[in-house]
């Protein structure tokens, strides 16, 4: 298995996943590892009614993205830590070799195909 290729992907998509984050979120200054959501900015400016109801519905928005983005993020890492102590590439039920396929479609894929949910 060729697992330079995958952390190279992994690498990759954990880059646009942290870019994308930063576009509707920030890191929460608490824990670094939390991404939290914001919402649209105004400049200062304060909003009519309309603006304010928007300024919110942007920011519920921007909380199912960060969640999705965030949890896409937990998994790369997972793969990222698994690929350093040598359990990577290998189904978490069966412990068989995950297809090359599967892992070429989803490098953080942690079940063969037989095990996917």
């Amino acid at each position: 298995m060729d697992t330079q290729t995958y952390k190279k992907k992994l690498l990759t998509e954990k880059d646009l996943v942290e870019k994308e984050l930063q576009t509707v979120g920030r890191r929460n200054p608490a824990n670094a590892e939390d991404w939290e959501p914001v919402a649209a900015n105004r400049n200062g400016v304060p909003p009519d009614r309309d603006e304010a109801t928007e300024k919110i519905e942007t920011f519920e928005e921007n909380m199912a993205i960060v969640r999705q983005l965030e949890s896409r993020l937990g998994e790369i890492k997972d793969a990222l830590e698994r690929l350093e102590n040598g359990s990577y590439g290998h189904c978490a039920i069966c412990e068989k070799e995950i297809e090359a396929d599967r892992l070429g479609a989803n490098p953080a894929a942690t079940t063969c195909k037989a095990h996917m949910k």
